[in-house]
C-alpha cells in the first residue's frame, strides 16, 4: 500500500473543491497534496491566498525577492514541500546554485537586499521574539523601506501558517514537484517529509 499524501482523508466533494482542483490541474497538471488537504476548508484556502496576494500584489518587493523570502522561510522551518516549490521558482528567477544555497543558508549568490531578506526570514522563523530594532536597521541599510519590511514580515507569517498546517497534517511533497525540481535544489533539501 502506498503512503497517503496527507494524514487526513480526501475532503468531501463540493463545487469549491472541484473548482480548486481544476485550477491545480490547469496550472500544474495534477492536484497537489496540499490542495487536497486545504480543501477541507476551501474558503479558508482561498482566503489565505487572497490575503497573500493582497500583501504581495501591491508590494515593491520583486518576484525574485519574494522567492528568496519564501525559500528561506521554508528551509528555516524545515518544510520540504515549500522548499521544493519555491526553491524551484527561485532557480528560474536566479539559478540552481543560488536557490540551493538559500535552502542551505548560503546566501553568496544573492545581492544585499536578498541576503538581508533571507537572514530576516530565518530569524523570524527561529525566534520572532528575539528580533531587535538593530535587525530592522540592517534591513533598512540594505535598501528596504519600512513598508517592504512590514510586507516581508507579513509574508513570512502567512507562509508559516500555511506550512505549519501542511506539515502538522502530513502533506507530503508531490512527486511531480520533486521530479521537476532542479537537481541542486533537491539535493539541498535534506529535511522534512519525502515526496509521495
Amino acid at each position: 500500500m502506498s503512503e497517503r499524501p496527507t494524514f487526513l482523508d480526501e475532503p468531501p466533494p463540493s463545487a469549491a473543491t472541484e473548482r480548486i482542483y481544476a485550477d491545480d490541474v490547469d496550472s500544474d497538471g495534477y492536484v497537489g497534496n496540499s490542495t487536497r488537504l486545504w480543501c477541507w476548508r476551501p474558503d479558508v484556502y482561498e482566503g489565505l491566498f487572497e490575503l497573500r496576494g493582497a500583501v504581495a500584489g501591491d508590494s515593491t518587493l520583486t518576484e525574485r525577492e519574494l522567492a528568496v523570502l519564501v525559500t528561506a522561510t521554508a528551509s528555516a522551518l524545515r518544510d520540504s514541500y515549500c522548499a521544493l516549490a519555491w526553491g524551484s521558482r527561485l532557480a528560474t528567477l536566479a539559478d540552481d546554485e543560488t536557490a540551493a544555497g538559500v535552502i542551505a543558508s548560503d546566501d553568496r549568490g544573492l545581492d544585499e537586499r536578498g541576503r538581508a531578506l533571507a537572514a530576516w526570514a530565518r530569524q523570524v522563523v527561529r525566534d520572532p521574539n528575539g528580533t531587535t530594532s538593530d535587525d530592522v536597521e540592517r534591513l533598512r541599510a540594505a535598501g528596504l523601506s519600512d513598508r517592504e519590511i512590514f510586507e516581508a514580515t507579513a509574508l513570512i507569517g502567512l507562509r508559516l501558517a500555511f506550512s505549519s498546517v501542511n506539515d502538522a497534517l502530513g502533506a507530503n511533497p508531490d512527486p511531480q514537484l520533486a521530479e521537476e525540481a532542479p537537481a541542486a535544489v533537491r539535493a539541498a533539501i535534506d529535511f522534512g517529509r519525502r515526496p509521495s
